[in-house]
């Protein structure tokens, strides 16, 4: 567990985010729609996407790590169906909410000139799809005001943004919750170590220091947002020892239950992992347009509600648990 002197050096040797008043702004009028709204709406943060680790300050180079945010974008889906407002805070080119059937290479391709003329129409293959996404992204994010996307790109942006969430949403205690599905790094270039210009190519094998990225989970649980619903994930290619990792990272950060999801099998199943035992949560196979993040959200929102009136009804012994 990283300690808060670690956590504010790398704050501190942070380069500072450029539209900053920008996103508090944005922040604090969802926020306050929302949570006015007739007595009050639940509030997710749903992280979604990698982040990358820049080489050089003027970024050419950097490290990345798989993740397609497409676990992200369809739980996004799912907490609005079921009434959240979500703060979706996700990597610019990955999966959006509502545009997961569209196709991503080319994305023209939906669409076509017909006749030779001027008037762009949707092609008929592909009119269901784009028709749906348009209404959804209208509903949700312009008539009702609930879904803000907030898009970073490095460690550096992703968790200064994630701080400036949580410290907006501290006020509003046990009805916000946190989902952290973004694949974070694990380790970084400090950026004054770094060099400011391009890497030279022809200076022979590059030899690069990483340093271990402070985990900010300790504190969002402890400090920034200590009354929200903290759901983790943990991602592993072998699993024999996915379950006793999450179950480390569960009782490590004091999270409400953590999601494990092995590599090759991740569309398929997952488990969540918290205190009061572990449930493995499938895809409906008869239903070939389900997927795992139906059924999972399901189980999410259920054990969320039990956390808010257990937290209403202060009870200290059961307040923590799902």
């Amino acid at each position: 567990m990283s300690s808060e002197g670690e956590i504010s050096s790398f704050f501190e040797s942070s380069p500072p985010l450029k539209n900053m008043e920008e996103i508090v702004e944005k922040l604090n009028q969802f926020i306050n729609w929302n949570f006015s709204w007739q007595g009050g709406r639940r509030i997710v943060c749903v992280t979604s996407g990698g982040t990358t680790v820049p080489l050089e300050q003027r970024c050419v180079r950097y490290i990345d790590n798989f993740s397609s945010g497409n676990r992200g974008a369809a739980s996004t889906e799912n907490f609005i169906k079921a009434g959240y407002a979500v703060i979706f805070l996700y990597r610019r080119g990955t999966c959006q909410p509502y545009c997961r059937y569209l196709p991503d290479d080319p994305f023209l391709e939906c669409f076509e000139f017909p006749d030779k003329t001027n008037n762009i129409q949707v092609r008929a293959s592909h009119l269901e799809a784009v028709k749906m996404a348009v209404m959804d992204q209208q509903r949700v994010a312009v008539s009702e005001r609930r879904l803000l996307k907030l898009p970073f790109s490095t460690i550096y942006e992703y968790l200064q943004m994630l701080r400036l969430v949580a410290t907006a949403l501290k006020d509003i205690g046990p009805y916000s919750m946190f989902y952290l599905a973004a694949a974070v790094s694990d380790f970084y270039v400090p950026w004054e170590s770094m060099t400011e210009h391009k890497i030279e190519s022809g200076s022979g094998p590059l030899e690069i220091r990483l340093a271990q990225v402070p985990k900010m989970i300790s504190i969002l649980r402890s400090n920034w947002a200590p009354k929200a619903f903290c759901i983790s994930f943990k991602l592993e290619t072998d699993s024999k020892i996915l379950i006793e990792k999450a179950t480390k990272a569960l009782r490590k950060y004091k999270v409400h239950a953590v999601v494990a999801n092995e590599l090759s099998t991740r569309k398929e199943e997952v488990v969540v992992v918290s205190s009061s035992g572990n449930v493995v949560v499938r895809r409906d196979c008869d239903k070939p347009e389900s997927i795992v993040e139906d059924n999972l959200i399901r189980i999410i929102v259920a054990r969320h509600s039990t956390y808010i009136i257990e937290s209403q009804l202060l009870i200290p012994s059961t307040s923590t648990t799902v």
